[in-house]
């Protein structure tokens, strides 16, 4: 790691800077107050005058079979907010589902309880947070079913981009291009490094955490079952048969999508859906969740 990157990182976590962003809020405030753009006045006018709490999804919204509360994720909005009242806002358009003891690819496969993966068994709405690769984190919710869990994979960054942007780029090398907006948050640690989404987030509820929650946007068009794509899960390829269920939703078109799969899409379309599912594939969640398994 480059000197001046290594020094970025360090200020990040000095003491007396906010746990969640690394950020002291006099400059979060500040970072948002620079960006005097038309489009930034219309983001906070449209975010901030109403009360968005009334639009934050309770505990019923999170107890739902793991397939289908990974497709009722795509549109909704995870808001991350900081103690000087900063909050970032991106919709979800990607996610993975993780189901019940069969599957081999869950970190809960085989019913298997750990340290770890605790949140997973724990009621739906939990947030689940692992590192990968022992330096990147993935954020995931537990849904209705023994040891299952929704991965988040990709969010459209709705609010707080600036902010947003240096998160990410006290990961990345010095010197690399600035990142354009669809690319900010497209990717499951990527999303988690946008709106800091640290590690002491695991077993939190996401239903009534002050710091972190999800919201409906009505004034969003619902996602129609056509607008929605089922596509194989990404980074499981050595779980053989597993790697081809297709448990990974997407919303057509959209471009902050992480990996896009034009064969899903063909087949969507013509109104089949991949065949790599079987009965046992539909039944209610009895098990697990994850996204890369490391």
């Amino acid at each position: 790691m480059a000197g001046r990157k290594r020094q970025k990182l360090a200020l990040a976590l000095a003491p007396g800077r906010d746990q969640g962003t690394g950020f002291k809020a006099a400059k979060l405030k500040k970072t948002v107050q620079s960006q005097s753009t038309p489009n930034l006045e219309a983001e906070r006018s449209h975010y901030f005058i109403k009360n968005n709490l009334q639009h934050r999804l309770g505990e019923d919204f999170f107890n739902q079979p793991c397939l289908s509360l990974a497709k009722a994720f795509l549109g909704k909005v995870l808001v991350r907010k900081y103690e000087d009242g900063s909050e970032l806002r991106g919709r979800i358009v990607e996610t993975e589902s993780y189901l019940g003891g069969e599957d081999k690819a869950s970190h809960s496969a085989g019913g298997k309880r750990t340290e770890r993966n605790t949140a997973m068994f724990m009621k739906p709405g939990t947030i689940y947070v692992y590192p990968i690769y022992g330096i990147y984190l993935c954020m995931n919710v537990s849904s209705e079913g023994e040891g299952a869990a929704v991965l988040l994979r990709s969010l459209e960054p709705l609010q707080g981009q600036p902010i947003m942007r240096e998160l990410r780029a006290a990961r990345r090398k010095e010197g690399a291009r600035p990142l354009k907006d669809k690319e900010l948050c497209n990717g499951p640690s990527k999303l988690c490094q946008a709106l800091n989404v640290p590690r002491c987030f695991d077993r939190r509820d996401l239903a009534s955490d002050p710091e972190v929650w999800l919201e409906g946007d009505p004034d969003a068009s619902p996602i129609k079952p056509h607008d929605i794509v089922s596509a194989p899960r990404v980074g499981i390829e050595s779980h053989g048969e597993w790697a081809k269920k297709p448990w990974r939703f997407y919303i057509r078109g959209h471009p902050c999508v992480s990996v896009v799969n034009k064969e899903a899409e063909r087949q969507s379309l013509s109104g089949n859906v991949m065949n790599n599912s079987g009965p046992s594939d539909v039944q209610p969640d009895t098990g697990l969740h994850n996204v890369k398994r490391t």
